[in-house]
C-alpha cells in the first residue's frame, strides 16, 4: 500500500506544476492590464518604422532568399551550438563521440552541398 502512496505524490506535484502554469499567466495578464495606461491614440496603430514616417501598406513582399540565407545560417549557428559543448567534454567522450560527430558534420556539408549545387546560394 505504500507504492499507492508515492504515486499519489507524483501525480499530486504534475497537478501542482500544471495548475500553476495555467493560473500564473493568467495572474499575470490580468494585473498588467489593470496596471497599464490605456489611451489609444492614432499615432500608435500606424506602423513603427525607426523613426522614419511610414508610406504604403505594411504588407510588403519579400525575396525568398532572405528567408533561406536565415535558415542556413540558423542551421550552421546551432552546429556550433552542438560542437562546443563536444568539444569541451570530448576527453571524456572518447572515439564514439568523434564518430557520431563527424557523422553530424558530414550530415550538414552534404546539406550545403545540395543547397550549393540547387543555387539556392546565388544572389541575383
Amino acid at each position: 500500500m505504500d507504492w499507492l502512496n508515492i504515486y499519489h505524490n507524483n501525480y499530486l506535484a504534475v497537478a501542482a506544476f500544471l495548475i500553476i502554469g495555467i493560473i500564473l499567466p493568467i495572474v499575470a495578464l490580468t494585473f498588467g492590464r489593470l496596471l497599464r495606461p490605456n489611451n489609444p491614440l492614432p499615432e500608435k496603430q500606424i506602423t513603427y518604422e525607426s523613426g522614419v514616417d511610414p508610406f504604403g501598406t505594411s504588407w510588403v513582399r519579400y525575396n525568398v532568399r532572405y528567408y533561406v540565407f536565415a535558415l542556413l545560417f540558423l542551421i550552421f549557428d546551432v552546429e556550433t551550438v552542438f560542437l562546443y559543448p563536444w568539444a569541451v567534454a570530448y576527453d571524456r567522450l572518447g572515439f564514439f563521440a568523434l564518430i557520431e560527430m563527424l557523422i553530424f558534420v558530414v550530415l550538414l556539408i552534404v546539406g550545403l552541398i545540395y543547397a550549393w549545387k540547387k543555387k539556392v546560394l546565388k544572389w541575383n
